[in-house]
């Protein structure tokens, strides 16, 4: 069970969320911060202690837990970080990095994420190749920093060109990571200044089966289904007119 035993329930299979989360992120570093710093479960766990935070609403927390996080990578395991052979360890310096990028972009440093995410995504597509999971990840944190940024055509190109196909055939169309790349679309679609009456309906119907996928899969009261409900009834009732 590693390190999932802190984020995942094992009964039900979803991700810890909310209170529960954090109080779990703080156990597990609490069980592995007298370790030596070159102690692998030691620096996964700063790394689920400074996630567990962001996921609270608590960037600026999570901040200086990411940035210790990454130096620490850095100094031990930055020898193998472009190595082909990804054990855990070489997997380290990437998470890190893409923790930090997704904790600047929560504080509103957006630009300063999008330079970073783009160097993640290339370097996980060079070492996984483009259908791994944490490619698609990585690709899904690039895109939501374009359509931060205003850059709504290269991110819905990105989205459905490059990451859609791959999450929909790697992942499944339930899994959350490919449900939030939909949403990220659809977004992307909705907040462009330009968009036509096709663009908004084409939107909607994804916010539609998003919704439908996630009450199913993760239930009605899931944090995740409640942000993509809310999502569809915006949608709803710029459609209306309302």
């Amino acid at each position: 069970e590693g390190m999932m035993k802190w984020v995942r329930c094992f009964d039900c299979g979803q991700d810890f969320h909310g209170t529960v989360r954090l109080a779990l992120g703080w156990a597990g570093w609490k069980t592995y911060v007298g370790r030596p710093q070159v102690d692998e479960w030691r620096c996964k766990a700063m790394g689920l202690l400074g996630t567990a935070l962001r996921q609270s609403s608590l960037p600026e927390e999570a901040l200086p837990v990411f940035e210790a996080s990454l130096a620490v990578r850095q100094r031990y395991w930055s020898h193998i970080e472009n190595s082909s052979i990804l054990g855990a360890q070489s997997n380290l310096a990437l998470s890190a990095q893409s923790n930090l990028a997704s904790c600047l972009s929560d504080l509103g440093r957006v630009d300063e994420a999008l330079v970073l995410e783009r160097k993640i995504y290339a370097k996980c597509v060079a070492i996984h190749g483009a259908s791994h999971k944490h490619a698609i990840l990585t690709g899904g944190n690039l895109a939501m920093s374009m359509g931060k940024l205003g850059l709504l055509n290269e991110c819905q190109s990105f989205l459905r060109d490059q990451l859609l196909p791959v999450a929909q055939k790697s992942l499944g169309a339930d899994h959350d990571i490919t449900l939030d790349l939909w949403q990220n679309l659809a977004a992307a679609l909705a907040n462009d200044p330009e968009h036509t009456c096709g663009d908004m309906l084409e939107a909607e119907t994804i916010m539609q089966d998003v919704v439908t996928r996630r009450r199913r899969v993760f239930g009605p009261a899931h944090p995740n289904t409640l942000r993509a409900q809310r999502f569809l009834c915006r949608l709803q009732k710029e459609l209306s007119g309302a």
